[in-house]
């Protein structure tokens, strides 16, 4: 009787320690924190934590990355939430949990290796070393090298001297098959580690050997929650029609995910291009709203972010995703 009572307070006192721990370590938030509705299910969010502990999320609530820069194009932080305005479909909606931290993500770099590559090979291997210099030790990534087809070059088990390596014995060839090499990207980033995901994409053209087309890659981004970024590198003068097209391709691509494209004509500025991105990256918001619909009729719901604050007399840039699908209606 003796041990079984003294079992009993043991089991008393630790399930009252966990109670008190739990309360302490909630995220400061107006509710739970909760994934976007394309999700199902619970689960829990790797790379957003509160106090050291992973945030367990639901369904109901949509996460939005925001990127803020000043007139240099430089990250801004230290906002907080009362500093952000959010809407959908240009109903105000209300901001129940902002969060911002450099925590891991799961990031794919899509390298173009097509012929009109050669002369730009050595910079693009620079590149990838600078992304990487400021890359959180923990994040999970791939490189995906594309010219007639894309193939991945690389996963998280290898660093990026190995990667280098790699890339040192490639030699620009063929074709640019662009967006197949984002629909291979978008693909693998299902399957990441973290909620936060992202493609980096270096190019100096468009596409002209993909089996998929635009409108098909378009619809793919636009459900899959990721944040495209692309670094294009461009002549001043065109040899092709789809060099031409180039820069629109890729910037309709990656505005619509809340990233963005930006241009070069000197090859050996893609490093320090480079870290910039890697930067932004690392230093974003993450806000949460709940919808005011309830309906689930997988229809596109386009969101706006704004901001009321301003650094000096300049007002502040903001990037978010242009929207997102709600969820299917489920039997």
């Amino acid at each position: 009787m003796v041990n079984r009572g003294f079992c009993s307070l043991r089991v008393l006192g630790l399930l009252l320690f966990l109670s008190l721990f739990s309360t302490c370590a909630r995220p400061q938030s107006a509710d739970d924190v909760h994934i976007s509705p394309s999700a199902a299910g619970e689960r829990t969010i790797a790379g957003l934590e509160s106090g050291g502990r992973p945030l367990r999320v639901g369904v109901d609530v949509v996460l939005v990355p925001v990127t803020v820069t000043d007139s240099m194009n430089r990250p801004v932080l230290g906002l907080e939430k009362q500093d952000f305005s959010l809407f959908e479909d240009d109903q105000p909606q209300d901001i129940r949990y902002l969060w911002t931290e450099d925590a891991p993500i799961s990031v794919g770099i899509l390298l173009d290796l097509s012929r009109s590559m050669s002369n730009k090979i050595d910079d693009a291997r620079a590149a990838l070393g600078e992304f990487f210099k400021d890359a959180n030790p923990e994040d999970d990534y791939f490189v995906i090298t594309f010219a007639d087809r894309p193939e991945v070059l690389a996963d998280t088990t290898q660093s990026a001297g190995s990667i280098q390596a790699k890339l040192a014995s490639a030699a620009p060839a063929g074709h640019t098959a662009l967006l197949d090499a984002i629909y291979l990207g978008i693909t693998k980033l299902r399957s990441a580690r973290y909620s936060r995901r992202a493609l980096v994409i270096i190019s100096d053209g468009g596409d002209n050997h993909s089996r998929y087309r635009k409108p098909d890659i378009r619809r793919l981004v636009q459900e899959a929650d990721v944040q495209i970024y692309a670094m294009g590198i461009f002549d001043s003068v065109f040899k092709t029609p789809e060099e031409w097209a180039g820069k629109r391709l890729l910037t309709e691509i990656t505005e619509a995910t809340g990233g963005r494209t930006l241009t070069l004509d000197k090859p050996r500025q893609l490093p320090q291009l480079a870290a910039a991105v890697s930067l932004e990256l690392r230093n974003q918001y993450v806000l949460g709203f709940r919808p005011a619909h309830a309906a689930s009729d997988h229809r596109w719901r386009r969101i706006k972010v704004r901001t009321t604050a301003a650094r000096g007399d300049a007002p502040l840039q903001v990037r978010s995703k242009k929207g997102y699908l709600g969820p299917e209606a489920r039997e």
